[in-house]
């Protein structure tokens, strides 16, 4: 998925969610953003890495289901590679799909994040270690007895936003945007672009300059 001097996830993170709409609407990539409900744990957490895509759904499981559920869980985190963010569309409202063993394991793997459509639990430990968490909702009732891995690593789509393995998630406290991944490239050079005539325009409004003028100097507010 990604190699030593890949340096995709990492110059991308510098990235704001903002920028990237921006450029991915001029390229007519206009349905990229996540659902709105999905908020980080930690206002200023940041994630930046190659989707790794993963499914649930509610199931009840007795305890003769236990175990093979919880495998079968523990061998989806297991695959997560690092550079990755976890995207998980759980399909559920009810359990938590996350927790604080799980944002443990993958910041050892370094993973660079985890974005949940669905809950998580321990959000005060997992904010205490900054591991990036970007989630719908939280709540204390574990997955197991009520909710199961489907697969892992094929497309999904999250609020109508199509994910595939590889495609580029970035989240902010803005939102999570993904970048497919066969336009991530141009994407991140139009941004670093961007972003550095921004930074001209922050300059001249903050010196006096009208916004109109800017805009008509600079191209772009």
């Amino acid at each position: 998925m990604a190699t030593r001097s890949d340096s995709l996830p990492r110059r991308l993170a510098r990235i704001y969610t903002a920028a990237i709409t921006d450029v991915m609407d001029e390229m007519g990539l206009q349905r990229q953003t996540l659902p709105a409900t999905i908020h980080p744990l930690l206002p200023d957490m940041r994630a930046a890495g190659y989707a790794f895509t993963a499914r649930g759904r509610a199931r009840k499981s007795g305890p003769r289901e236990r175990d093979a559920t919880l495998r079968r869980f523990l061998a989806m985190l297991g695959a997560v590679p690092a550079d990755s963010v976890l995207v998980l569309a759980a399909n559920d409202n009810v359990a938590a799909h996350f927790g604080e063993l799980s944002a443990e394991w993958l910041r050892s793997r370094r993973v660079r994040g985890a974005v949940i459509d669905g809950a998580t639990r321990d959000a005060t430990y997992i904010s205490r270690i900054r591991f990036p968490t970007f989630v719908r909702y939280r709540t204390p009732q574990d997955s197991i007895p009520r909710w199961r891995v489907s697969d892992w690593g094929q497309p999904l789509t999250i609020g109508g936003v199509r994910i595939a393995l590889g495609d580029v998630i970035v989240a902010d406290l803005d939102g999570v945007v993904v970048v497919p991944r066969r336009a991530a490239h141009e994407v991140l050079v139009r941004c670093e672009k961007l972003v550095g005539t921004e930074n001209k325009v922050r300059t001249a409004v903050k010196r006096g300059m009208l916004p109109l003028a800017a805009y008509e100097k600079f191209g772009s507010f």
